[in-house]
């Protein structure tokens, strides 16, 4: 990790999404992090991992309820518009669900926030999911944190059904593809790891400042330091 970022002593975290594809790697990074005291995961279903730093708040996004008091929040809440079933179920997780635990830790002390967006956000976008995804950027500037962190992968390389998640059509066709080119393609929307999102954030947020934004270049760039 890199040198400059001063770590805070006994950090306390909160993680929406601990079951996704990301979010589940960002979970293991902090448990494994000795600065990192407490981990509080936020989810609409239990966790089978036991940890002793793990904390498991089962919860309905629509009515949260009072968060534990932390240093960090992590949102890596997401869906697809056809595993949500409509545009109003995606924006409900996507937006209302992470935006409601940004709050909720923000009232909560959380100084920093950690994001999973997606290439492409953008409040103003024709296309409704770059546009929800835009939404939640724009709304999480103005809550108050102190450090806000965006990463906007490009195509996530992982095979979801081997992380027991749902697998996407079109994942299926281009990742195989996207594996070869990888080595070629640079800028925003080069594909990368789950792993390497995770990682990014994992360096970048304890020590944010303003707002940092990692297109999928830099969030590769970044993840390759550790």
């Amino acid at each position: 990790m890199r040198d400059e970022i001063m770590q805070t002593v006994e950090r306390r975290v909160i993680l929406a999404g601990a079951t996704g594809l990301v979010g589940g790697r960002l979970l293991k990074l902090l448990l494994d992090d000795p600065d990192v005291c407490e981990v509080h995961a936020v989810g609409r279903r239990a966790l089978t991992l036991q940890h002793p730093k793990l904390q498991l708040h089962v919860v309905d996004f629509s009515c949260l309820p009072d968060l534990p008091e932390a240093d960090e929040v992590y949102l890596a809440l997401g869906t697809t518009i056809r595993d949500a079933g409509s545009r109003a179920a995606f924006r409900a997780v996507d937006l209302d669900a992470n935006l409601a635990v940004a709050k909720a830790s923000f009232r909560q002390g959380c100084s920093r926030v950690g994001l999973v967006s997606a290439a492409g956000a953008n409040a103003k976008s024709s296309m409704f999911y770059n546009r929800v995804k835009g939404e939640l950027e724009d709304a999480l500037e103005k809550i108050g944190f102190s450090g806000l962190v965006i990463a906007r992968p490009s195509l996530l390389l992982d095979d979801r059904s081997a992380s027991g998640q749902p697998s996407r059509l079109g994942e299926r066709v281009a990742i195989p593809i996207f594996r070869m080119l990888t080595p070629l393609l640079s800028g925003a929307y080069r594909p990368v790891w789950a792993q390497a999102v995770a990682q990014a954030l994992a360096n970048v947020v304890p020590g944010a400042n303003g707002v940092i934004e990692l297109a999928s270049d830099a969030i590769a760039q970044e993840a390759g330091r550790d």
